[in-house]
Protein backbone atom coordinates (compact mmCIF):
# COMPACT_ATOMS: atom_id res chain seq x y z
CA UNK A 1 0.00 0.00 0.00
CA UNK A 2 1.23 3.60 -0.66
CA UNK A 3 -0.58 6.61 1.12
CA UNK A 4 -0.21 10.10 -0.24
CA UNK A 5 0.49 12.68 3.06
CA UNK A 6 -0.66 16.42 3.17
CA UNK A 7 0.13 18.28 5.88
CA UNK A 8 -1.25 21.83 6.34
CA UNK A 9 -2.51 22.47 9.56
CA UNK A 10 -0.59 25.71 10.09
CA UNK A 11 2.46 27.51 8.60
CA UNK A 12 3.58 24.55 6.62
CA UNK A 13 2.66 22.69 3.33
CA UNK A 14 3.77 19.04 3.91
CA UNK A 15 3.47 16.37 1.32
CA UNK A 16 5.26 12.86 1.34
CA UNK A 17 4.38 9.22 0.39
CA UNK A 18 4.77 6.50 2.42
CA UNK A 19 5.09 2.86 1.05
CA UNK A 20 4.14 -0.23 3.47
CA UNK A 21 7.64 -2.10 1.63
CA UNK A 22 9.78 0.64 1.15
CA UNK A 23 9.17 3.21 3.77
CA UNK A 24 9.26 6.76 3.40
CA UNK A 25 9.79 7.34 -0.67
CA UNK A 26 9.02 11.44 -0.93
CA UNK A 27 9.15 14.02 1.70
CA UNK A 28 8.35 17.54 0.54
CA UNK A 29 8.40 21.01 2.99
CA UNK A 30 7.46 24.47 2.09
CA UNK A 31 7.68 26.55 4.98
CA UNK A 32 6.21 29.89 4.98
CA UNK A 33 8.55 31.47 7.84
CA UNK A 34 9.51 34.64 5.51
CA UNK A 35 5.87 35.38 4.71
CA UNK A 36 4.94 35.51 8.13
CA UNK A 37 8.36 37.33 9.78
CA UNK A 38 7.09 40.78 9.29
CA UNK A 39 4.06 39.85 11.52
CA UNK A 40 5.90 38.38 14.29
CA UNK A 41 3.54 34.92 14.21
CA UNK A 42 1.37 33.27 11.58
CA UNK A 43 -1.74 35.45 10.17
CA UNK A 44 -4.43 32.66 9.18
CA UNK A 45 -5.55 34.04 6.63
CA UNK A 46 -2.17 34.34 4.98
CA UNK A 47 -1.42 30.78 5.79
CA UNK A 48 -4.33 29.29 3.86
CA UNK A 49 -3.58 31.36 0.73
CA UNK A 50 0.04 30.53 0.65
CA UNK A 51 -1.38 26.58 1.36
CA UNK A 52 -3.74 26.87 -1.75
CA UNK A 53 -0.40 27.84 -4.00
CA UNK A 54 2.21 25.32 -2.84
CA UNK A 55 0.06 22.31 -1.77
CA UNK A 56 -0.86 20.87 -5.43
CA UNK A 57 2.79 21.51 -7.08
CA UNK A 58 4.15 19.40 -3.59
CA UNK A 59 2.04 17.06 -4.61
CA UNK A 60 3.10 16.83 -8.23
CA UNK A 61 7.34 17.09 -6.87
CA UNK A 62 6.51 14.03 -4.55
CA UNK A 63 5.47 11.98 -7.32
CA UNK A 64 8.28 12.65 -9.22
CA UNK A 65 10.17 12.07 -6.11
CA UNK A 66 8.90 8.50 -5.70
CA UNK A 67 9.16 7.95 -9.32
CA UNK A 68 5.34 7.06 -9.29
CA UNK A 69 2.00 8.31 -11.24
CA UNK A 70 -1.65 8.91 -9.24
CA UNK A 71 -2.52 5.17 -10.30
CA UNK A 72 0.04 4.20 -8.12
CA UNK A 73 -1.44 5.56 -4.89
CA UNK A 74 -3.85 3.06 -2.73
CA UNK A 75 -4.82 5.96 -0.28
CA UNK A 76 -4.96 9.74 0.89
CA UNK A 77 -4.04 10.72 4.59
CA UNK A 78 -4.38 14.17 5.85
CA UNK A 79 -4.65 16.70 9.05
CA UNK A 80 -8.13 17.09 9.61
CA UNK A 81 -6.92 18.88 12.81
CA UNK A 82 -6.12 20.11 15.27
CA UNK A 83 -5.23 23.25 13.71
CA UNK A 84 -6.22 26.75 11.64
CA UNK A 85 -9.51 26.26 10.45
CA UNK A 86 -8.50 27.81 6.74
CA UNK A 87 -5.19 25.72 7.00
CA UNK A 88 -6.87 22.74 7.52
CA UNK A 89 -9.62 22.98 4.93
CA UNK A 90 -7.39 23.85 2.66
CA UNK A 91 -5.43 20.05 2.64
CA UNK A 92 -8.73 18.65 3.36
CA UNK A 93 -10.15 19.89 0.21
CA UNK A 94 -7.38 18.97 -2.02
CA UNK A 95 -6.97 15.60 0.00
CA UNK A 96 -10.94 15.14 -0.65
CA UNK A 97 -11.09 15.95 -4.54
CA UNK A 98 -8.12 13.98 -5.43
CA UNK A 99 -9.22 11.27 -3.61
CA UNK A 100 -12.47 11.20 -5.43
CA UNK A 101 -10.36 12.01 -8.77
CA UNK A 102 -8.48 8.67 -8.52
CA UNK A 103 -11.05 6.34 -7.17
CA UNK A 104 -8.93 5.88 -3.62
CA UNK A 105 -10.15 6.15 -0.15
CA UNK A 106 -8.91 9.44 1.81
CA UNK A 107 -8.85 9.70 6.02
CA UNK A 108 -8.14 12.22 8.21
CA UNK A 109 -5.32 12.07 10.66
CA UNK A 110 -5.05 13.90 14.20
CA UNK A 111 -2.18 16.05 14.09
CA UNK A 112 -0.96 15.46 17.22
CA UNK A 113 -1.07 11.59 16.77
CA UNK A 114 1.31 12.25 14.00
CA UNK A 115 3.75 13.94 15.98
CA UNK A 116 3.65 10.96 18.73
CA UNK A 117 3.78 8.68 16.09
CA UNK A 118 6.58 9.93 14.03
CA UNK A 119 9.80 7.81 15.61
CA UNK A 120 7.84 4.88 14.11
CA UNK A 121 9.80 6.36 10.59
CA UNK A 122 13.67 5.53 12.53
CA UNK A 123 15.47 3.12 12.45
CA UNK A 124 14.99 2.00 16.13
CA UNK A 125 11.08 2.98 16.74
CA UNK A 126 9.91 2.35 20.26
CA UNK A 127 8.03 -0.53 20.89
CA UNK A 128 4.07 -0.21 23.33
CA UNK A 129 3.97 0.90 25.71
CA UNK A 130 5.14 4.22 26.58
CA UNK A 131 5.39 7.75 27.69
CA UNK A 132 4.97 10.32 25.19
CA UNK A 133 5.71 14.06 25.67
CA UNK A 134 3.78 16.08 22.91
CA UNK A 135 5.69 19.84 22.93
CA UNK A 136 5.10 21.90 20.15
CA UNK A 137 3.99 25.45 19.54
CA UNK A 138 0.79 24.81 20.17
CA UNK A 139 0.52 21.80 22.55
CA UNK A 140 2.50 20.51 25.34
CA UNK A 141 1.04 17.22 26.61
CA UNK A 142 1.98 13.90 28.10
CA UNK A 143 0.30 10.77 27.03
CA UNK A 144 0.31 7.26 28.07
CA UNK A 145 0.59 5.34 25.21
CA UNK A 146 -0.38 1.67 24.78
CA UNK A 147 -0.90 0.99 21.11
CA UNK A 148 -2.00 3.05 18.70
CA UNK A 149 -5.25 4.97 19.27
CA UNK A 150 -5.25 3.54 23.22
CA UNK A 151 -4.18 7.22 24.72
CA UNK A 152 -4.73 8.39 27.92
CA UNK A 153 -3.90 12.30 28.78
CA UNK A 154 -1.82 12.03 31.71
CA UNK A 155 -1.21 16.14 32.00
CA UNK A 156 -1.04 18.88 29.33
CA UNK A 157 -0.65 22.66 29.75
CA UNK A 158 -3.13 24.89 31.22
CA UNK A 159 -1.88 28.30 29.94
CA UNK A 160 0.74 28.34 27.16
CA UNK A 161 2.17 25.66 25.49
CA UNK A 162 6.53 25.47 26.00
CA UNK A 163 6.72 26.34 22.20
CA UNK A 164 4.50 29.34 22.20
CA UNK A 165 6.66 30.69 25.86
CA UNK A 166 9.82 30.27 23.93
CA UNK A 167 8.58 32.13 20.54
CA UNK A 168 7.14 34.87 23.18
CA UNK A 169 10.38 35.38 25.34
CA UNK A 170 11.58 35.33 21.90
CA UNK A 171 10.01 38.07 20.98
CA UNK A 172 10.87 40.42 24.66
CA UNK A 173 13.86 39.88 23.92
CA UNK A 174 14.22 41.38 20.47
CA UNK A 175 15.35 38.35 18.46
CA UNK A 176 13.92 37.16 15.06
CA UNK A 177 10.66 35.16 14.21
CA UNK A 178 10.33 32.08 14.61
CA UNK A 179 11.93 33.00 17.49
CA UNK A 180 12.30 29.55 20.01
CA UNK A 181 15.45 28.31 17.87
CA UNK A 182 17.15 31.55 17.86
CA UNK A 183 16.70 31.68 22.03
CA UNK A 184 17.97 28.25 22.34
CA UNK A 185 21.32 29.20 19.76
CA UNK A 186 21.54 32.70 22.01
CA UNK A 187 21.60 30.49 25.17
CA UNK A 188 24.78 28.58 24.47
CA UNK A 189 26.32 31.52 25.41
CA UNK A 190 24.55 32.67 28.79
CA UNK A 191 26.11 32.54 32.04
CA UNK A 192 24.52 29.90 33.80
CA UNK A 193 25.22 31.42 37.51
CA UNK A 194 23.10 34.81 36.60
CA UNK A 195 19.51 34.64 36.29
CA UNK A 196 17.26 31.70 38.38
CA UNK A 197 13.73 31.39 36.43
CA UNK A 198 10.63 29.60 38.38
CA UNK A 199 9.90 25.72 37.44
CA UNK A 200 6.44 26.31 37.61
CA UNK A 201 3.87 24.02 38.93
CA UNK A 202 6.66 21.23 39.98
CA UNK A 203 6.31 22.51 44.07
CA UNK A 204 2.92 20.38 43.73
CA UNK A 205 1.91 16.96 42.97
CA UNK A 206 0.25 16.69 39.30
CA UNK A 207 1.38 16.24 35.76
CA UNK A 208 -0.38 19.52 34.35
CA UNK A 209 2.20 22.28 33.10
CA UNK A 210 1.82 26.24 33.19
CA UNK A 211 4.17 28.07 30.82
CA UNK A 212 2.58 32.00 31.15
CA UNK A 213 4.03 32.53 34.31
CA UNK A 214 7.78 32.37 32.49
CA UNK A 215 7.18 34.54 29.85
CA UNK A 216 5.81 37.44 32.99
CA UNK A 217 9.00 36.15 34.66
CA UNK A 218 11.29 37.24 31.56
CA UNK A 219 9.05 40.32 31.00
CA UNK A 220 9.79 41.53 34.52
CA UNK A 221 13.42 39.99 34.53
CA UNK A 222 14.23 42.53 30.99
CA UNK A 223 12.54 45.26 32.48
CA UNK A 224 14.53 45.46 35.83
CA UNK A 225 17.98 44.64 33.47
CA UNK A 226 17.04 47.78 31.35
CA UNK A 227 17.19 49.76 34.12
CA UNK A 228 19.64 48.81 35.59
CA UNK A 229 21.90 48.67 32.25
CA UNK A 230 20.24 51.48 30.11
CA UNK A 231 19.68 48.90 27.69
CA UNK A 232 19.68 44.93 27.14
CA UNK A 233 23.24 43.83 26.11
CA UNK A 234 23.86 40.57 23.85
CA UNK A 235 24.92 38.84 27.27
CA UNK A 236 22.17 39.97 29.44
CA UNK A 237 20.20 38.42 26.51
CA UNK A 238 22.04 35.52 26.52
CA UNK A 239 21.85 35.10 30.29
CA UNK A 240 18.39 35.44 30.52
CA UNK A 241 17.46 33.18 27.40
CA UNK A 242 20.16 30.62 29.31
CA UNK A 243 18.07 30.81 32.39
CA UNK A 244 14.40 30.78 30.69
CA UNK A 245 15.61 27.69 28.21
CA UNK A 246 16.46 25.90 31.84
CA UNK A 247 13.47 26.45 33.92
CA UNK A 248 11.49 24.94 30.87
CA UNK A 249 13.82 21.69 30.34
CA UNK A 250 13.64 21.38 34.03
CA UNK A 251 9.88 21.25 34.36
CA UNK A 252 9.68 19.25 31.67
CA UNK A 253 12.03 16.65 32.83
CA UNK A 254 10.70 16.33 36.41
CA UNK A 255 6.62 15.70 34.61
CA UNK A 256 8.27 13.05 32.40
CA UNK A 257 10.00 11.60 35.28
CA UNK A 258 6.61 11.98 37.39
CA UNK A 259 4.64 10.60 34.55
CA UNK A 260 7.30 7.47 34.16
CA UNK A 261 7.16 6.78 38.06
CA UNK A 262 3.46 6.49 37.71
CA UNK A 263 2.75 4.28 34.94
CA UNK A 264 5.59 2.42 35.62
CA UNK A 265 7.00 2.23 32.11
CA UNK A 266 10.55 2.47 31.21
CA UNK A 267 10.41 3.57 27.63
CA UNK A 268 9.81 7.51 26.87
CA UNK A 269 8.79 9.06 23.42
CA UNK A 270 9.19 13.16 22.61
CA UNK A 271 7.65 14.62 19.79
CA UNK A 272 6.47 17.85 18.51
CA UNK A 273 8.64 21.02 17.06
CA UNK A 274 10.60 21.81 20.75
CA UNK A 275 11.71 18.39 20.62
CA UNK A 276 14.49 19.23 18.60
CA UNK A 277 16.07 21.17 20.93
CA UNK A 278 19.22 20.21 22.14
CA UNK A 279 19.39 20.71 25.95
CA UNK A 280 16.25 19.30 25.84
CA UNK A 281 17.30 16.04 24.33
CA UNK A 282 20.52 16.60 26.67
CA UNK A 283 18.33 16.59 29.79
CA UNK A 284 15.87 13.58 28.97
CA UNK A 285 18.95 11.07 27.60
CA UNK A 286 20.23 11.55 31.47
CA UNK A 287 17.44 10.96 32.60
CA UNK A 288 16.65 7.94 31.32
CA UNK A 289 19.96 6.86 31.91
CA UNK A 290 19.57 7.45 35.61
CA UNK A 291 15.88 5.16 35.22
CA UNK A 292 17.54 2.76 33.08
CA UNK A 293 14.81 3.37 30.27
CA UNK A 294 15.14 4.33 26.95
CA UNK A 295 14.15 7.75 25.24
CA UNK A 296 12.91 7.95 21.62
CA UNK A 297 13.11 11.14 19.09
CA UNK A 298 12.62 11.75 15.58
CA UNK A 299 14.75 12.92 13.25
CA UNK A 300 14.82 16.75 12.93
CA UNK A 301 13.12 17.00 10.24
CA UNK A 302 10.14 15.67 11.63
CA UNK A 303 9.88 17.01 15.13
CA UNK A 304 8.57 20.46 13.32
CA UNK A 305 5.50 20.12 10.67
CA UNK A 306 5.56 17.19 7.91
CA UNK A 307 3.80 14.87 5.60
CA UNK A 308 5.52 11.89 6.20
CA UNK A 309 4.09 11.71 9.96
CA UNK A 310 0.79 12.18 8.18
CA UNK A 311 1.71 9.70 5.67
CA UNK A 312 2.56 7.31 7.90
CA UNK A 313 -0.43 7.60 10.37
CA UNK A 314 -3.17 7.51 7.54
CA UNK A 315 -1.06 3.98 6.50
CA UNK A 316 -1.55 2.85 9.80
CA UNK A 317 -5.50 3.46 9.87
CA UNK A 318 -6.00 2.73 5.88
CA UNK A 319 -4.06 -1.01 6.34
CA UNK A 320 -6.43 -1.31 9.50
CA UNK A 321 -9.91 -1.11 7.12
CA UNK A 322 -10.86 2.52 8.79
CA UNK A 323 -13.00 4.67 6.02
CA UNK A 324 -14.57 7.82 5.73
CA UNK A 325 -16.64 9.44 3.78
CA UNK A 326 -15.97 11.85 0.76
CA UNK A 327 -17.45 15.01 3.01
CA UNK A 328 -15.03 17.87 3.72
CA UNK A 329 -14.84 17.75 7.67
CA UNK A 330 -12.23 19.74 9.81
CA UNK A 331 -11.60 19.74 14.11
CA UNK A 332 -9.48 22.79 14.71
CA UNK A 333 -9.94 21.51 18.45
CA UNK A 334 -10.22 17.63 18.92
CA UNK A 335 -8.40 15.52 21.70
CA UNK A 336 -6.68 12.79 20.54
CA UNK A 337 -8.51 10.54 23.48
CA UNK A 338 -11.47 10.19 21.05
CA UNK A 339 -9.69 8.28 18.49
CA UNK A 340 -10.14 4.64 17.97
CA UNK A 341 -7.94 2.34 18.77
CA UNK A 342 -6.44 0.16 16.08
CA UNK A 343 -4.89 -3.96 16.28
CA UNK A 344 -1.31 -3.93 16.94
CA UNK A 345 -0.80 -7.43 14.66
Amino acid sequence: MRVLGIETSCDETGVAIYDEEKGLVANQLYTQIALHADYGGVVPELASRDHIRKTAPLIQTALAEANLKPEDIDGIAYTSGPGLVGALLVGSTIARSLAYAWNVPAIGVHHMEGHLLAPMLEDNPPEFPFVALLVSGGHTQLVRVDGVGQYVLLGESIDDAAGEAFDKTAKLLGLDYPGGAALARLAEKGDPKRFTFPRPMTDRPGLDFSFSGLKTFAANTITQAIKEEGELTEQTKADIAYAFQQAVVETLAIKCRRALKETGFKRLVIAGGVSANKQLRHDLAQLMQQLKGEVFYPQPQFCTDNGAMIAYTGFLRLKQGERQSLSIQVKPRWAMTELSAISQN
